[in-house]
């Protein structure tokens, strides 16, 4: 009896671990994965970016084009022959002595030009930088201000579907009411009204956070079911001091803008490419070696004093070039300095647009602040509306319909709450990004 109660106990364990697994492998992922932080949100856009990709590669491409100017003074080598034969003088072969075995050598030497677009190559990759930079401010804010509208859509069907829940009693009694002959038809169809304006904004709020999710699970690689938010841990954005706008901060703003710097350092690189065409009229050298093994059926012996022909040859030296007429050149500088030009008018649009920008936002952001406390204490009011009317209901100086109408103004007002909230943050995001500390402020660092 004993072996087989125990037998009975091990088959009821190995049951309900059989369940317990089949509980797990099919709930839902939203309930077995943790909330998306913003935080780790942006961490996972960045990796998924695409623009950032792109312009990585352009800074790929800047770099690769930086070390080919640089490496302008190694000594590039080539091996080769130039096998041919020959009737009469030997002849060249592609500018070379016909060879069994030739090794060539030649690198810059002495040249004012190439040190200047060298620097002006180096610029370029300090700008493919800062594109870098943008398209990741570009990404982040993309990200926080999805997950921040998430967050507002989340909180606003939670709070609908408290007012539905409350206006589904309100048209049982109001249904009531009409029976017993104390309310109109009229009542009942405003009731009913009533809940089909709150499942209308339902809806709205169903299909925009859907929407959201979606976008956010695009940006994110994550799948849209595992997409749950977690409203706590967005950061505070800073406050704006009123000093904060004066001429002086705008330009320091501007001056930290990836945008902008990236401008100003791509007309620093236009106007170093102007000063290497310029100086590509100077006297350049160039170190320049030659070996070559040659062979008797090319005719060398024929041609040379007798007895002093050497299969093995050897030529070391510098080839140094006196550039004093070149019209096409001259060209070539005109057309740098109109690039140079046109970039610094750009950097300096760029700069204008970006300090213009950022004092709008921090108005913006101003004014906003002033809307929500505005926004708060309407919705307090109205709260406190609704407690009042209970108060009356009690004293039997008011009626469900008074506390139907306190609700839905108390709805509307927190509606408004939360749009004038929402708005203030894009400013705020907005702002951050205009001043260069969208990233610090988003991923917590210095």
């Amino acid at each position: 009896m004993k072996t087989k109660s125990r037998h009975g106990v091990c088959a009821h364990k190995l049951i309900l671990a059989i369940v317990l697994l089949a509980i797990l492998l099919f709930l839902p992922a939203s309930l077995l994965a943790e909330p998306l932080t913003l935080h780790h949100a942006v961490e996972l856009a960045l990796n998924h970016a695409t623009g950032v990709d792109i312009a990585a590669a352009d800074e790929q491409h800047a770099s690769a084009s930086y070390r080919e100017l640089r490496n302008s003074y190694i000594p590039q080598i080539n091996a080769g022959a130039g096998i041919g034969w020959s009737d009469g003088f030997p002849l060249s072969l592609e500018n070379s002595a016909p060879s069994l075995f030739n090794l060539t050598a030649q690198s810059a030497l002495l040249n004012p030009a190439l040190a200047d677009f060298i620097h002006a190559a180096q610029s370029e990759v300090t700008v493919g930088n800062l594109h870098i930079k943008d398209q990741r401010n570009q990404v982040i804010q993309d990200a926080v201000l999805s997950y921040a509208e998430l967050a507002k859509w989340a909180k606003r069907l939670s709070g609908l579907r408290e007012a539905e829940a409350a206006a589904l009693e309100m048209q049982t009694a109001v249904t009531q009411r009409i029976k017993e002959g104390i309310d109109s038809e009229m009542d009942g169809s405003k009731a009913r009204l009533s809940l089909a304006r709150i499942r209308l904004r339902i809806a709205e709020a169903r299909g925009a956070a859907d929407v959201l999710r979606e976008h956010l699970s695009r940006l994110t690689g994550l799948p849209v079911a595992s997409i749950e938010i977690d409203s706590d841990s967005m950061p505070t954005p800073p406050v704006v001091e009123p000093g904060e706008d004066s001429p002086e901060s705008l330009d320091k703003a501007a001056d930290s803008n990836p945008m902008v710097e990236a401008a100003v350092e791509h007309a620093r690189a236009q106007y170093l490419r102007v000063k290497g065409e310029h100086r590509s009229l100077w006297p350049s050298m160039d170190f320049a070696a030659q070996y070559a093994n040659l062979a008797t059926y090319n005719n060398y012996q024929k041609f040379y004093q007798p007895n002093s022909f050497q299969p093995n040859n050897l030529t070391i030296g510098v080839a140094i070039h006196f550039p004093f007429f070149n019209l096409a050149q001259h060209a070539r500088v005109q057309e740098a300095e109109s690039e140079a030009f046109k970039a610094k008018k750009q950097a300096e649009a760029a700069r204008n647009q970006v300090s213009e920008e950022t004092l709008r936002l921090r108005r913006s952001v101003t004014q906003m602040q002033a809307a929500r406390d505005v926004a708060e204490l309407e919705y307090e009011i109205a709260q406190k509306n609704i407690e009042a009317v209970k108060t009356r209901m009690d004293a039997s100086t008011a009626n469900l319909h008074d506390l139907d109408n306190a609700r839905a103004q108390a709805s509307e007002r927190f509606i408004s709450l939360q749009d004038v909230s929402f708005e203030l943050e894009r400013s705020q995001v907005e702002l951050l990004r205009s001043t260069g500390d969208l990233e610090s402020w988003a991923l917590g660092t210095k």
